[in-house]
């Protein structure tokens, strides 16, 4: 196995406008963060992985950038920017950041240049077309809602977005606009960052055929984006002329890419990018808006097929992010066994094998809000989406019904810190966004004070998996793909042997398993040692237990 730095090390997603307001104007900031690097390095993290701090008009949070070497003026500085790196690197950990450049902000300086005139040096810094007569130029829909092209009422032709209207799509068919996205990139590496985090990278290949769409691709549209026909020779090119003259890692958001694209983007003699976001497994279930029924055997399916790759790939393993629902709520039971499933799911995501990434307050068992009305979303998406799921037959109130389990907003709430107003976010009265009333008792001064707490579960399920290179590196075996319920699984290293047993519903059950009196247990979210014989063991709702040999 090709040992590396980042396979070794555990990665924490910070949202920042949600994480912790320093000045009290109810946006988080990177002071914010700075105030918060203890408490991470407490849990054990050695990678901080910020979303977007780009100078932005905040059309999509962040992720419509209009200048790539300035800060977001609501978070602070390109001084606190130097000044957070510093931290960081004393308290020896590693920042990530993340990369934007399938799109812009329609306010960077490229795109309104880009539109003032078709002589623009800009204009095809953008993807422009001539309607069809009065009609985009083709069928492509945004993720957003709606058509994917723009007409323009100066030129009266279109541009491309496959997000907001306010995010043109890049032209990277444009050499210029390559060396611009480069030049973006060591900017922030000669600072001293540690890598990047791409959001959606497998888009920017277009089709330079503009093809319409059939009906069942217009169901799916991001199998057919991710399918550019250049995306890897962009990618080799990156590589070439930038990654791998930093020892860095790079991480692509492969939103929508198929298994065979997944195991060459990742391939390390592609010398493409080192890691991937693989997101069949936290979509699963998933179809838009509406959540439906998952089960666990095809969910163990989708662990085994990330898992077994040979020695020139590495997954990464995460259940939460910005973008999705609260991974307790969705897998586990955010209910009357919030705590015991919130500390299950811990085991699972950090001892598979992969780079375990985690979202803030994923720690702490942090849950999905309880939505009501759909004035409480800020989420484009869930505006953007609005008229097409009124027009599929739901009402309004099943469209917030289904959003309850699916919106990104559940992971944008404010990070609870303690009990006070505003979660402990910030003293501000009207912050950006909404805090769940549950941090009177799901927080992180509880969590702190609890030795049994989901926190400290978390950090020593970290501890245990950074002193172990069997546990790291090991081969995964499932031992029971088809059981509804038991999730049992062996991490096989050169001296360690692993065994997971995870018991993922909420009945208790006799599970038949032989020789496992040959293990001794290591560790487990049972107050009490577990009833075992030498060919059985009783697991109660929601038992988490790791074995060794």
């Amino acid at each position: 196995m090709i040992r590396k730095w980042w396979k070794e090390q555990v990665v924490y997603q910070i949202y920042p406008r949600s994480f912790y307001d320093s000045n009290n104007d109810g946006i988080g900031d990177i002071k914010g963060i700075i105030l918060k690097l203890d408490y991470l390095k407490l849990l054990g993290i050695d990678i901080i992985w910020i979303s977007p701090h780009f100078d932005s008009p905040n059309d999509d949070n962040g992720y419509d950038i209009r200048n790539y070497k300035k800060v977001m003026e609501e978070f602070g500085t390109i001084e606190d920017f130097d000044l957070l790196l510093s931290e960081i690197h004393i308290r020896e950990m590693k920042l990530i950041i993340d990369l934007v450049v399938n799109h812009t902000s329609d306010e960077h300086k490229w795109f309104t240049e880009s539109k003032s005139s078709k002589n623009n040096k800009y204009r095809d810094y953008y993807i422009w077309k001539a309607g069809d007569k009065n009609n985009p130029p083709n069928n492509w829909t945004s993720f957003f809602g709606g058509s994917a092209w723009e007409k323009d009422p100066i030129s009266n032709d279109y541009y491309l977005h496959y997000f907001s209207k306010k995010q043109p799509d890049l032209n990277w068919e444009n050499n210029k606009v390559r060396e611009e996205v480069y030049e973006v990139m060591k900017f922030w590496l000669d600072k001293g960052i540690d890598g990047f985090r791409m959001d959606v990278i497998p888009f920017i290949s277009k089709d330079q055929n503009f093809n319409n769409l059939s009906k069942n691709e217009l169901s799916n549209p991001e199998k057919v984006y991710s399918l550019g026909p250049r995306l890897h020779e962009f990618l080799k090119e990156m590589n070439s002329k930038v990654l791998s003259r930093y020892d860095i890692v790079s991480i692509g958001e492969a939103f929508g890419i198929n298994e065979q694209t997944m195991i060459k983007l990742s391939d390390q003699r592609e010398k493409e990018l080192d890691l991937v976001f693989l997101f069949d497994i936290i979509r699963i279930g998933r179809e838009n808006w509406i959540q439906n029924k998952w089960n666990l055997v095809e969910l163990k399916k989708l662990f085994t097929v990330q898992s077994n790759v040979d020695e020139f790939h590495w997954p990464t393993v995460f259940l939460n992010n910005h973008d999705n629902p609260r991974s307790v709520s969705k897998y586990g039971n955010d209910k009357e066994y919030r705590i015991k499933s919130a500390k299950l799911l811990a085991m699972l995501t950090l001892t598979q094998r992969g780079t375990p990434v985690l979202y803030q307050g994923e720690e702490i068992g942090m849950t999905n809000y309880d939505f009501t009305e759909l004035t409480q979303f800020d989420d484009l998406e869930v505006l953007g989406n609005l008229s097409k799921a009124i027009s599929s037959g739901i009402s309004k109130k099943e469209y917030v019904l289904h959003l309850n389990n699916t919106s990104r907003d559940h992971a944008r709430t404010s990070m609870q810190w303690n009990s006070g107003p505003q979660a402990g976010f910030s003293s501000y009265d009207n912050n950006w966004f909404l805090s769940n009333p549950n941090s009177s008792f799901i927080n992180v001064k509880n969590n702190l004070i609890d030795r049994n707490s989901v926190f400290y579960f978390y950090k020593k399920l970290i501890e245990i998996r950074k002193n172990s290179k069997d546990l790291i590196y090991g081969d995964y075996f499932d031992l029971d793909p088809n059981h509804q319920n038991v999730f049992i699984y062996k991490r096989v290293g050169i001296n360690l042997t692993y065994l997971i047993i995870l018991n993922m519903s909420n009945s208790s059950l006799t599970y038949n398993f032989n020789n496992l009196t040959e293990y001794s247990l290591e560790f487990s979210n049972k107050r009490e040692n577990p009833n075992i014989s030498s060919n059985y063991i009783e697991l109660l709702a929601w038992d988490a237990l790791m074995f060794k040999k």
